[in-house]
């Protein structure tokens, strides 16, 4: 399949037995820092749809588990992508779409896209995020998980 014009973003989130919430985050195998499960999709696929496979493939999460869509959409430049030539000279921009996954598993199994991951709290994880639009990303599933809304 072709690469589809969009990239998505995925956290996996856990709450502990204090009531606490916590992410998972994984350091790339090839650029070293840290960010969610990310990726793109596939022709013919919708953001939900790459978002689970995604997740499967580079953490075996399974596509029952509950996914949450985020509001949070980041625009990335095309020319990010080694195969930005296919979608042609006027595609200068496309969207990451952003979830939440809560997790099924404490453990998961890493594809070679990852060197390690860590369960962190929300301040720690923030704190390791390279990008800010990963750390907008994750700032709203917190935010919505708590249930504090948008100025709690």
């Amino acid at each position: 399949m072709a690469r589809a014009p969009f990239q998505i973003l995925v956290y996996p989130y856990r709450q502990t037995t204090e009531g606490q919430f916590e992410y998972a985050i994984f350091q790339r195998a090839y650029v070293w820092w840290w960010q969610g499960i990310a990726g793109g999709g596939e022709d013919g696929e919708t953001p939900l749809e790459a978002a689970k496979r995604e997740s499967y493939e580079e953490a075996g999460i399974t596509a029952d588990s509950q996914f949450l869509r985020l509001d949070t959409v980041v625009p990335v430049r095309a020319v990010e992508f080694n195969v930005s030539h296919i979608w042609g000279d006027d595609v200068y921009v496309i969207p990451m779409y952003c979830f939440g996954v809560k997790a099924n598993q404490d453990v998961f199994t890493l594809s070679h896209e990852h060197l390690t991951y860590r369960w962190l709290s929300y301040l720690h994880a923030h704190d390791l995020m390279r990008y800010d639009s990963n750390r907008t990303a994750l700032w709203e599933l917190d935010a919505r998980l708590r249930g504090k809304g948008p100025r709690g």
